[in-house]
């Protein structure tokens, strides 16, 4: 049975935090509705020039106006770890050159047309990390 000290626990970061979190990990999931139904697809991403360059497996006509992009970092052994989410407005990435950098840089699960890049302008950000009971952050 855990003690007091040693149960996990969210503590909130602040919005730099979450976003240098964020700009350390390479994969997280991207979440959006389609049809009443919640989409999730594991992606790799880039924080670029105050956006989020996101390579998931989704077909592009399927990428609504929002999503949301989420991305963590658990050590479920020792109880520790961040998760970020960042929600937004989104646009799929339609520039050959662009959208040529991004596949070169950003390696993907899916080939064909459910590969899709899609840029996030991040409207809220938020952060959490799980502590240790005694620690502070």
């Amino acid at each position: 049975m855990s003690t007091p000290s040693t149960t996990p626990r969210l503590v909130e970061v602040s919005g730099a935090e979450a976003l240098w979190l964020l700009e350390t990990a390479q994969l997280g999931r991207l979440v959006f509705v389609r049809r009443d139904v919640t989409v999730v697809r594991p992606a790799r991403h880039v924080w670029e020039y105050g956006r989020l360059v996101v390579r998931a497996p989704v077909q592009s006509a399927a990428v609504p106006p929002t999503v949301t992009y989420q991305a963590d970092d658990i050590r479920g052994t020792v109880g520790t770890g961040w998760t970020v989410t960042a929600t937004g407005s989104a646009e799929v990435i339609t520039d050959p050159d662009e959208a040529a950098h991004h596949r070169r840089t950003l390696s993907g699960w899916t080939h064909g047309p459910h590969d899709t890049l899609v840029r996030v302008h991040p409207q809220t950000v938020t952060g959490f990390r799980l502590v240790r009971g005694a620690e502070k952050r």
